[in-house]
């Protein structure tokens, strides 16, 4: 099970990419937010058809009322996925997020 850790270890590793507090919680930026913990043991993190994952398996991929307008956010629990799969999730989100590359 990936943890907060792993959740910045990746994030920090893709280029531009900087964490900073967002309504209290550690949440990472390229050029907007691309994930943030919601709560413990649960990730926010953009997605191009989240009804599609909450479809395949809605134990591990939902929302809530707060991102009910935000249709590319989805919410993940942690404990349900492995790393590879946390770090499909957040570099789809990365490029959803607008890519951020280091200045030269």
């Amino acid at each position: 099970m990936p943890t907060e850790d792993d959740v910045r270890r990746i994030c920090l590793a893709l280029p531009g990419v900087t964490e900073r507090e967002s309504h209290g919680r550690p949440a990472w930026f390229a050029a907007s937010m691309l994930a943030r913990m919601w709560e413990e043991g649960v990730l926010s993190v953009k997605c191009a058809d989240r009804e599609a994952l909450e479809a395949q398996d809605p134990d591990t991929y939902f929302w809530t009322a707060a991102y009910e307008d935000t249709p590319l956010v989805v919410l993940v629990r942690l404990d349900r996925i492995d790393e590879d799969q946390l770090g499909e999730l957040l570099d789809a989100s990365y490029r959803l997020s607008g890519e951020r590359h280091p200045p030269s």
